[in-house]
């Protein structure tokens, strides 16, 4: 099995991590755990950057994101802040001539989106989003069993991400300046689950209830597409949730277990509930490492994009989101380039 579908690497592309945070972190020990060579960290604080390092055991701390991305060790930035500075970020590393792995949502809006996409396009870089659920192997299932016609023509996407997050009206996820709201940080899931399965809605109907700071608390969405096709989508930042999966056809159904967009079992029934196929493959570390190492196979087949998130699609991806937060009103300060 070549190693870029097993989520591991020959470490020559040598990584950045811009960013300390939580999935900062997270995306590192993955690294780490599967032969990816991190050879650096940036953040706005030295001190910050220093912990880090000492944490993983990672050679470089640079004091700012300008020293990371100019640093000639390195070949490729993982960028981990949050989305509002994603655009900054990207941009600074790209630049620099650096690949960049971009966290999700990959942006604010399209048009920052699709600022990252042309500008790596033209520097024949990669720019991946970090939609890390698109490359885990059961996703990778799921995408055969529908092509092979397992369940028939698909009809229904059914996904919700619902979590019980921090209340604070300080904190990032609350702060209308910082990109804050349930759609960015967990629709984000469930709309790239649709995309994933039928592409882009021609229609969206979305509504929402908003917290006292003015993002919204909870969304619904109902994508529609020419066949007739719907997805239904549903986040919530201060509830949890079961965070089931369904993709229903016309000769049967898949039921993604929780936590749907993490490694996690599925089942495939018939249309008298039978059980058709079960997937469970473990997955060594939390699950990360997939999309590092598709990151990896596309530098090292000379592609600026692949086929299971093209660049187009985050764009595509962000506009249906904008589309979202229009119907919904929530409105950010980026959103001044739409």
């Amino acid at each position: 099995m070549p190693r870029h579908s097993n989520g591991t690497s020959d470490g020559q592309l040598r990584w950045g991590i811009l960013g300390t945070g939580f999935i900062a972190a997270l995306q590192a020990q993955d690294l780490l755990d599967n032969g990816f060579t991190v050879q650096a960290v940036g953040s706005r604080s030295l001190e910050s950057s220093q912990a880090f390092s000492a944490r993983f055991g990672i050679a470089t701390a640079h004091g700012s994101y300008e020293e990371l991305a100019a640093d000639p060790e390195v070949d490729v930035v993982y960028v981990a802040t949050p989305h509002v500075f994603h655009h900054a970020n990207a941009l600074l590393a790209l630049n620099a001539g650096k690949h960049v792995l971009v966290e999700k949502a990959f942006t604010i809006n399209a048009r920052e989106a699709q600022d990252i996409v042309e500008l790596a396009e033209a520097k024949g870089l990669v720019a991946l989003e970090a939609m890390w659920t698109r490359f885990l192997p059961h996703m990778v299932r799921l995408r055969e069993i529908i092509r092979e016609g397992t369940i028939g023509e698909v009809r229904k996407v059914i996904a919700s991400h619902n979590q019980d997050l921090p209340k604070d009206p300080a904190h990032r996820l609350n702060d209308p300046a910082l990109g804050g709201g349930a759609l960015l940080d967990l629709g984000i899931y469930p709309v790239s689950f649709a995309f994933d399965v039928f592409g882009a809605p021609e229609t969206i109907r979305a509504s929402a209830a908003m917290t006292a700071t003015g993002v919204d608390r909870q969304t619904a969405a109902v994508f529609e597409y020419a066949q007739g096709q719907q997805a239904i989508l549903d986040c919530e930042l201060d509830a949890a949730g079961p965070n089931r999966a369904v993709v229903i056809g016309t000769g049967g159904w898949i039921d993604i277990e929780p936590t749907w967009y993490n490694p996690t079992p599925f089942t495939v029934y018939d249309t008298l509930g039978n059980v058709v196929e079960r997937f469970d493959q473990p997955v060594k570390s939390r699950g990360m490492q997939y999309q590092a190492a598709e990151l990896e196979r596309l530098v090292s087949e000379g592609l600026t994009g692949g086929t299971v998130l093209p660049p187009a699609e985050s764009v595509a991806v962000m506009a249906a989101l904008d589309g979202i937060r229009r119907q919904i009103g929530l409105a950010y300060d980026a959103d001044e380039r739409l």
